[in-house]
């Protein structure tokens, strides 16, 4: 076995990270095409995703949940270039030649992570306990054949209910660039360079991408990184909880999800898709195209609503703290060298192509803090005389505040 090295921090709590594999169809090798591909993926971070993505992690995040830290919303870039060719001389080597109102220098470097053998050791440990209760859909009370119910001690034998989260509807799979399947690849973020995107950062000007593995890549992007999300949560009568945001001119759709946990094991997923359907696609950048789809399968919300109530039962089966996020889909551009004949009969041989697409995210606490207020008093504690007053230190409860607070070190 083999694994790729890269300084990426991971995303997502890995229990969801390996329920999600069984939602994402598998993906197929382009069998031929341009020379090289590359990828421009922007996104706007906003509430504790912005302090997760900011270089903070989820210690910060869960640190501004509890008293400390500005909710200011943040970009990320994820850029990552194939080609079907071996470097000329040398070890591989890229760049991508930024405008300098990205405020990332001249450029950046695209970094070919090293491959190296897996000890493909099996982790110890005890084996696991609780279930995973799954809900789905906008509404006070959850639809028919809810919750369903996952062991995890069954999971840990083997034993998967069949046709999980493919009921109802399939999440289409859009090309993507990996290293498996390039000959050369190369992407940033990456350990080489520790930048970060500036909250003022455009992407608006001209871009060139020039290595030694893949013909100079050109193009000027017009589209800027979309504006931030907020997201809020009102609990109404009967337990059910009322989240609202603020609609974005350029959103395409919106999907939300939420995830919680009690202190005895069991955890609850929730998704505002009207189908079973969860994690894959719709936690990456999408195409108009491929949101338009999910609109009409029900998998995604139109960019035209802006409110969705999470069932009662999924907030009581939260715990203390339960965990939103809301991703709004954007705009995408399309570039490549030669242009796309106009003429369909005319055979087209690109040399590269590139794509560019943009998102929004959002996450907070459906039943802790709200967002808004913490940032407001976050402002106020800044312009007093007096510093802002510490968080208790009480000692580690259940529930998902909990298990990331004891796990990051925060609140304990």
């Amino acid at each position: 076995m083999r694994k790729l090295l890269t300084s990426r921090p991971a995303r997502g709590a890995f229990l969801l990270a390996s329920f999600t594999l069984l939602a994402a169809p598998g993906s197929s090798q382009q069998a031929s095409g341009p020379i090289a591909r590359y990828t421009i993926d922007a996104g706007t971070l906003s509430g504790m995703a912005a302090m997760a993505g900011g270089g903070g992690g989820m210690g910060a995040a869960m640190g501004m949940m509890m008293g400390g830290g500005r909710n200011q919303p943040l970009h990320e870039l994820v850029l990552r270039l194939g080609s079907t060719r071996a470097p000329t001389s040398g070890a591989p080597a890229a760049d991508h030649f930024l405008p300098a109102a990205a405020g990332l220098g001249a450029s950046v470097p695209l970094v070919t992570p090293r491959i190296v053998p897996s000890d493909d050791q099996p982790i110890p440990g005890e084996r696991p306990k609780g279930r995973l209760l799954i809900y789905w859909g906008c509404g006070a009370t959850p639809g028919p054949g809810q919750p369903v119910m996952i062991d995890f001690a069954k999971v840990a034998k083997g034993q998967i209910p069949p046709g999980l989260y493919m009921t109802g509807a399939s999440i289409p799979q859009e090309w993507q660039i990996r290293a498996s399947n390039s000959k050369t690849y190369g992407d940033w973020p990456n350990g080489q360079t520790r930048k970060t995107v500036p909250a003022n950062s455009s992407l608006l000007g001209d871009h060139r991408i020039a290595g030694n593995y893949s013909p100079d890549i050109a193009f000027t992007l017009r589209q800027d990184f979309m504006p931030a999300i907020t997201g809020a949560a009102r609990q109404i009568a009967g337990g059910a909880t009322i989240i609202s945001w603020n609609s974005l001119p350029q959103a395409t759709g919106y999907y939300a999800w939420a995830f919680g946990a009690q202190g005895n094991g069991d955890m609850v997923w929730w998704a505002s898709s009207a189908t079973q359907a969860f994690g894959g696609p719709v936690w990456d950048w999408m195409s108009p195209a491929a949101v338009q789809k999910m609109i009409a399968q029900k998998i995604v919300m139109p960019p035209s609503q802006t409110s969705c109530t999470v069932p009662a039962a999924v907030t009581q089966a939260g715990g203390e703290m339960l965990m939103g996020s809301l991703y709004a889909y954007g705009p995408e551009a399309n570039f490549a060298y030669p242009p796309r004949p106009a003429d369909p009969k005319i055979a087209w041989k690109p040399e590269w192509i590139a794509r560019v697409r943009y998102r929004a995210n959002t996450m907070w606490m459906l039943n802790g803090p709200d967002m808004g207020d913490m940032m407001s008093q976050a402002d106020d504690a800044d312009e007093g005389d007096e510093p802002a007053p510490q968080p208790k230190k009480n000692k580690c409860r259940g529930g998902l505040g909990g298990m990331l607070g004891g796990a990051m070190g925060v609140g304990c």
